[in-house]
């Protein structure tokens, strides 16, 4: 899995539950994992990437 097929999860998660927003990359991998956003551990540096991004755009997507 790498960064552009964790965004839209990554996403999601930020969405859903906002307060996942500002904890780590170690930390979001676990919590997708544990979620059941992930079938396995994603790589903590895609996530990184991916969280990053998904930070920097948060106001045009985020849940009303």
């Amino acid at each position: 899995m790498n960064s552009a097929e964790l965004l839209p999860l990554i996403r999601a998660l930020f969405s859903r539950q906002p307060e996942y927003r500002h904890h780590a990359a170690w930390e979001l991998q676990h919590i997708l994992f544990s979620l059941g956003y992930t079938d396995d551990l994603a790589d903590e540096a895609e996530i990184a990437a991916a969280a990053e991004v998904a930070r920097s755009d948060w106001p045009p997507w985020r849940a009303a």
